[in-house]
């Protein structure tokens, strides 16, 4: 079909300039409305997203595909719509980009229910107000930095400490323990991520519960800033209509501010603080806003968040905070000691971490666990100056405890199974705290601090 059929009656303009990825165009008729989809070029297979008006005749745009054939006077298509996304029970097990097309080479997927990637978020009213636990089966997370149901999770660190393993570890364990969908958004990453992420759901045989959604990094900025829209709508849909839990799984939220700098700077808009677009609070607050539980169902989200250079006082890393209600902190000192997950066990916290919400013996343990550590944090100096025989005999057991429960605290994934040969493990909540408990009453001062290494419940300890 033809560009001419296939748009015929619709507001036709002419391209005006082509700047990369910006591009002006002129309507003698009517303007298109702000956020509507046009289609460039002789074939009508660009498609720019309108971000601003000029003036009466000429808006501009940026292009979401390359603009490789477009030049000045090239024939501009308004399709009077915004940017639409499949919705529905069809995507389960699907592989998208930001258009709606299949990338996963198992056939087209058109016809069916289709929406707009731009949509307000839910009413005040209509949100629940409970506060409760989501279980992930990871020990370190579910013990010192709870994620709620509904809630915004963040995954903080820098690159190469393990972000994504532990997503995939997660989509796991949720897609195991709870019989919702999960939804993985790709934004800005490398391509081979995306497809052992494919393979290795695949083989864990969780795919048909889980759709995936990528805009990857060889990618313009403007596709990498909406795939998060995108993704978001297919989740509504999943809360909303099909009424069901929502896991959203986003790699990495950083790279969505970063294209929406590249979009801020290409636009001509005069950078904010450290080179930042100006308007970063407010699309980022657009984009999370949307991310919350009704009476009905929920999504809740997990979100890798880049920290630039390891600095958590860079803009992007300040204002994604202001949307967490957990903070899991991944540690590059922990990755090289070889303790995985390489959550920082300080640093992490969370909102949920109050007595009338996980209940008190579960608030106590963790207030103790953290107390262990941190006396142990501030003993290491004294440790690596006069060494550990220089302590007293209750400093000793602080130091004692605290090794025996960082070691306990990490545990074998399911996900990392062919590189370390040990089979992953979910522990309950319960077994994690039962374990703590144990630790500080020194039940296993006798054991070697090994044997708490890589294991899940306490009680494997003694077949050690």
């Amino acid at each position: 079909m033809n560009a001419n059929a296939q748009f015929h009656g619709c507001n036709q303009g002419s391209v005006l300039s082509v700047r990369g990825s910006v591009i002006d165009a002129q309507f003698a008729q009517h303007l298109p409305e702000l956020n509507s989809q046009l289609q460039a070029g002789e074939d009508g297979n660009i498609p720019v997203e309108v971000v601003t008006h000029i003036n009466s005749q000429v808006v501009r745009g940026i292009a979401l595909k390359p603009t490789t054939g477009l030049a000045r006077g090239s024939v501009v298509y308004d399709t009077g719509h915004t940017l639409q996304v499949p919705v529905g029970k069809r995507l389960l097990g699907r592989m998208f980009n930001l258009f709606g097309e299949t990338i996963d080479g198992n056939g087209k997927m058109t016809g069916g229910q289709w929406q707009s990637i731009h949509s307000n978020p839910v009413s005040l009213v209509r949100r629940s107000t409970t506060s409760e636990i989501l279980k992930t089966g990871i020990k370190a997370i579910d013990v010192l930095a709870p994620l709620e149901r509904g809630g915004k999770a963040g995954l903080l660190g820098g690159a190469g400490v393990g972000k994504t393993v532990l997503i995939t570890e997660m989509i796991h364990n949720m897609v195991k323990q709870h019989q919702g969908v999960s939804l993985f958004c790709g934004i800005g990453e490398r391509c081979r991520e995306a497809e052992e992420l494919y393979q290795e759901m695949r083989a864990a045989g969780v795919l048909e519960n889980t759709v995936m959604l990528f805009g990857q990094m060889n990618e313009p900025p403007g596709a990498r800033f909406r795939v998060g829209h995108a993704a978001l709508t297919m989740a509504e849909y999943f809360r909303d209509t099909a009424q069901q839990d929502v896991l959203l799984l986003i790699d990495n939220i950083f790279r969505f501010i970063q294209a929406g700098a590249e979009v801020s700077g290409l636009m001509g808009h005069l950078p904010s603080r450290v080179g930042y677009q100006p308007s970063l609070a407010t699309e980022l607050a657009q984009l999370e806003e949307r991310i919350c539980n009704t009476a009905t169902g929920s999504i809740t989200s997990i979100q890798a968040v880049y920290i630039p250079a390891d600095d958590f006082t860079d803009p992007a890393a300040v204002h994604t905070f202001s949307h967490l209600s957990a903070s899991i902190v991944l540690s590059r000192k922990r990755a090289s000691e070889g303790f995985y997950p390489a959550v920082d066990l300080l640093q992490s916290s969370s909102k949920m971490l109050m007595p009338s919400i996980v209940g008190k013996r579960h608030y106590r343990t963790a207030q103790q666990v953290r107390q262990i550590l941190a006396n142990y944090e501030e003993l290491k100096d004294i440790i690596a100056m006069l060494g550990l025989e220089e302590l007293s005999p209750q400093d000793r057991q602080i130091v004692y405890r605290a090794r025996r429960l960082e070691r306990y605290l990490t545990q074998p994934f399911f996900s990392t199974e062919q590189f370390t040969g040990m089979s992953g493990k979910l522990v309950k909540l319960e077994d994690a705290l039962e374990g703590c408990d144990r630790i500080l009453n020194d039940e296993f001062s006798d054991y070697p601090e090994k044997a708490l290494y890589m294991i899940g419940s306490i009680d494997e300890v003694q077949k050690s």
